[in-house]
């Protein structure tokens, strides 16, 4: 528990005569050093994935090697997959393979020294899981391989046209593993609870660059063939690739930024306090254990705000703003370094251990290089999202641990609860035990755990022993249970004040009131989370001429600022201010993040007239859009119930209603980062 920040309380008094009503929500030992060292292998795991079909309980792949060839014009990934497996079960005698849409060419086992040809079926595909690919395997080899060809629609998988990326000569590809798409560019156990170190062999055209989770090369050359080795162990939602035109800038020693020419100086500024912060993050949670840290900068198209593949966190272009507002995604990204890639959720059903975990260590390290104030209105920005959404979710799946037999698509397993229920209570944590005790738990946890896959359970047994008994009396048992398998908020989850934040509430219903807009003199300061809050807080709709007024003051239609966007248009759009169409238009065909633009077809979709501008800007964005992208966009116009027309604002001024155009991190499933899903 921190004391009240009297100082910054004392300058928020000092303004009241400029506002009308204040009001606001508060907050509120060094382990071994593992950097370079193997990781054991996990134990067996007893939680069940219902998103895979392998059985890890009787085999797991131990080490994959990859010889793969890229073909930009057939939009294919062709070669093979070779397997050292472990077997666990001494009756095992089949391995079995999840796969989407992968053509099984051959497969083979090594016995004696030669490879021989081994029995497979390729089960009909199962609408979420893609199919099941069963070898026989009676003699149990130590070393199989598979030839495959993956289809050129692969959902994990984009190939983009030189048109569509930045420098508009080169073709670009990348994957997007996460939550079950690997399966559809490798043959895999396809699931977090195997392990398994991996190389590759990548051949393809000589003037892109191909980059991987893996030990890239800041100085390699293009030359169309490039190799790779990921000595420590990672789940297959980690695995990624991609290829293009791709240059490097140093930020430091062990991180940089890869991006297409005319983007690498930009964002090599923007994300240059990324060393700052793997230090701060040391500093708290032990030592950095995966060399180096590379950020790869990937198109527009690219569907979540970042994903953090060990060693090359992929990031989207929407968080460069040239003011490093938006740079907490870096934080989050880093911060899966050792919540999630480090220490892993067993099944999406554990969502929270990895994006509650990692939004909590995300607030931790933006608080220790941009200082509490900036920190606080993160937290505000999260929580009343969550605190608006929550309600419409079905009680099974507000809770932070899934209970087993609760339906749960894969896509749509890590919803707000994951991340910000999980960073709530894991501050609930930090303020009842306090930092001097909770720090020390938490860097503890992620050194006994590393490198293994964990269920809820294994982490409330590890937190009995060494904090909760540890400290009898501070927390209890049921307070503890309510937070992991209750619906809702608990009525104990701590509060957070932001005095800026207060000040945007006071200015937003000064303006309702008065017409008045805020004083230049507070709004030319303010950050991009307290125009977010501006936003937010505004009622379901607002007279046209009221937008009209805050349009040309504020110019936020055409804003070249996401998160503005995905606020401020599906406000216009509810409110039937036509005058914003064109621009909603070109920013649905620019942007294929879903987080951005989903709130935007789900706003469009809400009227008859918005629906078919929705499939009109749809059927344009297309081409453009990432297969996750596209399917998400398809979902909320195939389930679209349109009115007649958007519902007429009041006519005259009255208070702001609730939040009701936060973060819709639902939208963007694995879109990870506070302000920056």
């Amino acid at each position: 528990m921190r004391h009240p920040r009297v100082r910054a309380l004392r300058a928020l008094l000092l303004l009241l005569p400029l506002l009308l009503v204040l009001s606001a929500c508060k907050r509120e030992a060094a382990g071994p050093d593992p950097a370079t060292a193997p990781a054991p292998k996990p134990a067996a795991m007893a939680d069940s994935d219902e998103h895979s079909f392998a059985e890890p309980g009787r085999v797991v792949i131990d080490d994959l090697a990859l010889d793969l060839a890229l073909d930009f014009d057939a939009k294919t990934i062709s070669g093979t997959a070779t397997y050292t497996l472990e077997w666990k079960d001494a009756g095992a005698t089949q391995l079995v393979l999840d796969t989407r849409e992968l053509a099984i060419e051959q497969v083979e086992a090594q016995v004696d020294g030669a490879w021989q040809p081994l029995q497979f079926a390729l089960a009909d595909a199962a609408a979420a899981l893609g199919s099941r690919l069963t070898i026989e395997t009676p003699q149990r080899p130590t070393q199989l391989r598979v030839t495959y060809r993956t289809s050129p629609g692969a959902s994990g998988l984009q190939w983009l046209e030189p048109g569509m990326t930045e420098g508009g000569q080169l073709p670009f590809m990348f994957s997007q593993s996460q939550q079950i798409h690997a399966r559809s560019w490798v043959p895999l156990q396809d699931t977090p609870q195997v392990r398994y170190t991996y190389s590759a062999r990548v051949r393809t055209r000589p003037d892109v660059m191909v980059l991987m989770s893996a030990d890239n090369d800041p100085a390699a050359a293009r030359d169309g063939e490039y190799s790779f080795t990921m000595p420590q162990r990672i789940p297959s939602y980690l695995m990624a690739i991609a290829a293009g035109d791709l240059v490097f800038k140093s930020i430091s020693g062990r991180s940089g930024v890869w991006a297409e020419p005319a983007m690498v100086e930009r964002a090599t500024a923007e994300f240059a306090d990324t060393e700052k912060m793997i230090a701060a993050t040391e500093a708290l949670y032990g030592p950095y254990r995966w060399e180096r840290y590379d950020l790869l900068v990937l198109p527009p198209s690219f569907p979540f705000g970042g994903m953090e593949n060990p060693r090359l966190s992929f990031i989207t272009p929407t968080v460069i703003v040239g003011d490093k507002s938006l740079v907490s995604l870096i934080a989050h990204e880093l911060a899966h370094s050792w919540s999630g890639n480090l220490v892993t959720f067993s099944s999406a059903k554990h969502g929270w251990l990895n994006e509650g975990m990692t939004s909590y260590v995300e607030n931790r390290i933006v608080e220790a290089l941009y200082g509490e104030e900036f920190s606080d209105m993160e937290w505000v920005i999260a929580r009343d999202a969550l605190k608006r959404d929550i309600g419409d979710m079905s009680e099974a799946t507000q809770a932070l641990a899934i209970r087993p037999g609760t339906p749960l698509d894969a896509d749509d397993a890590l919803s707000q609860v994951s991340y910000d229920k999980g960073a709530w209570f894991l501050h609930f944590l930090e303020e009842r035990f306090g930092r001097e005790v909770f720090d020390p738990f938490l860097r503890g946890y992620f050194d006994h755990f590393a490198f293994q896959s964990i269920p809820t359970e294994t982490f409330l047994g590890y937190a009995r022993q060494h904090l909760f008994d540890a400290h009898p009396g501070v927390v209890t048992e049921a307070e503890i249970d309510e937070w992991i398998y209750g619906p809702g908020i608990p009525a104990n989850a701590p509060q957070v004040l932001s005095p800026r934040m207060g000040i945007v509430d006071s200015a937003r219903l000064a303006w309702r009131g008065s017409k008045q807009l805020p004083p230049t003199q507070i709004t030319s300061q303010w950050s991009t989370q307290e125009w977010l809050h501006f936003l937010e807080g505004m009622p379901e709709t607002l007279p046209v001429a009221e937008l009209e007024q805050l349009d040309r003051a504020y110019r936020f239609t055409g804003t070249a600022n996401g998160e503005i966007a995905m606020r401020w248009y599906p406000l216009a759009i509810r409110s039937g201010y036509a005058q914003a169409n064109e621009a909603i238009v070109a920013f649905v065909n620019r942007i294929g993040r879903r987080k951005l633009i989903i709130p935007v077809y789900e706003a469009l979709a809400g009227t008859h007239d918005g629906l078919a501008l929705a499939r009109t800007a749809f059927a344009q964005a297309r081409p453009g859009y990432h297969p996750i992208t596209t399917a998400s966009v398809e979902k909320v116009l195939a389930e679209a119930t349109p009115t007649a027309a958007p519902a007429p604002a009041p006519a005259e001024a009255g208070e702001a209603g609730e939040v009701v155009e936060t973060d819709t991190q639902q939208a963007g499933a694995a879109d990870d980062g506070a302000v920056t899903n």
